[in-house]
């Protein structure tokens, strides 16, 4: 697509932006607005009129009434991970960025709640969280790069979606920017009245109502224990075949993902490799987690499932670590096929159980 160059702010609408966030955090350099035109679509590219990155809600807030005033577009922006082109600045837009709102500004691990400002890394969230047995459920697979406030705008889900769902069942509370510079508490962040699930409508709302500056979030308590399975099979539809047999025998894994052939090898020859056979049609990473009692019961029959199905090998990870690697085949697919092409289109599919044979 071909990218037009949008026309320069006036100095005038400059020295007032910058009069809100300081210099160096209004971008109109053109070598430096280069990182800003495109997300992970990157077939897709608009170079925006100017980068704005505000640091709290107040710098936000003063700074979307400044560009209502002079009607300017404006798009959100927080990690650029993306692959939907959420964050291309269409229309002449000028880019208000999250990348310096990165902050934890509350933790309660006995509500097991979190408040984090929307910058902040998802995977960080775990990580703060650890100390008290606690973890953040939504892991998409670009989590060690992507935003809090992306996965809100996007209602974000990840592997273990299947058991715990998308991002939408994890916030309690924003404190939402409209885009003429009016600051809403919405949810836990006050009490709001009676009537539409406001928190519902702007999750997933991928920028259209306005900025989120703060998240409130459940944690969830760590598992005591996980299990988690790698199936080899030698033909694609064995696997899809695998999947039918888990869901029906009753089982509830937290996460079910299969990697196709072209992308095991994509995987393998890059420096995520996780060691999975390269000559496989495909494989399923099945996981399990909860009490330790009832796990294995659990593992044995998806292993039987996965058998019964056509599973050439049937690993057990033995250690994080192993564990981790197994994930790493998954997570790391999209950054390996960058040897295959520069530029990607990701579609995200639905496809009935019955027919992934």
């Amino acid at each position: 697509m071909e990218n037009i160059l949008p026309e320069p702010l006036t100095k005038e609408l400059r020295d007032r932006l910058r009069g809100v966030v300081g210099d160096a955090w209004v971008i109109v350099d053109a070598d430096r607005l280069l990182a800003y035109e495109s997300d992970g679509l990157t077939a897709y590219r608009r170079t925006p009129r100017a980068v704005v990155l505000p640091r709290n809600t107040d710098e936000v807030s003063r700074v979307l009434g400044i560009l209502s005033q002079e009607a300017v577009p404006v798009v959100p922006r927080g990690a650029g991970t993306g692959l939907s082109g959420g964050a291309l600045a269409d229309g002449d837009a000028v880019v208000v960025g999250t990348a310096r709102m990165t902050d934890l500004l509350e933790l309660d691990p006995g509500n097991r709640l979190a408040r984090v400002q929307p910058g902040m890394i998802n995977a960080h969230l775990t990580t703060a969280a650890e100390p008290f047995g606690l973890y953040y459920a939504p892991d998409p697979s670009s989590q060690s790069a992507c935003t809090l406030g992306g996965n809100v705008a996007e209602n974000s889900g990840g592997p273990h979606c299947l058991k715990y769902g998308v991002t939408s069942r994890y916030v309690t509370g924003l404190r939402v920017v409209t885009y003429d510079g009016k600051v809403v508490d919405l949810g836990g962040f006050g009490r709001e009245p009676g009537g539409y699930d406001l928190v519902g409508v702007f999750v997933g709302s991928e920028g259209c109502f306005g900025i989120a500056t703060e998240i409130e979030v459940r944690l969830l308590p760590k598992s005591e224990a996980v299990s988690t399975l790698l199936a080899i099979f030698d033909r694609l539809g064995d696997a899809g075949s695998a999947v039918t047999e888990i869901m029906a025998e009753g089982l509830m894994p937290a996460a079910l993902e299969i990697i196709d052939g072209p992308t095991i090898r994509a995987v393998e020859a890059s420096v995520f490799a996780a060691g999975f056979p390269t000559d496989a049609a495909a494989a399923l990473v099945v996981e399990f987690d909860g009490i330790e009692a009832g796990l294995a019961a659990d593992v044995e029959r998806a292993v039987a499932c996965c058998r019964e199905a056509g599973a050439r090998e049937v690993r057990t990870a033995d250690s994080t670590e192993e564990r981790l690697a197994f994930w790493q085949g998954r997570k790391k697919a999209f950054g390996a096929m960058g040897q295959i092409a520069s530029d990607l289109l990701v579609q995200d599919a639905t496809v009935p159980r019955s027919q992934l044979t």
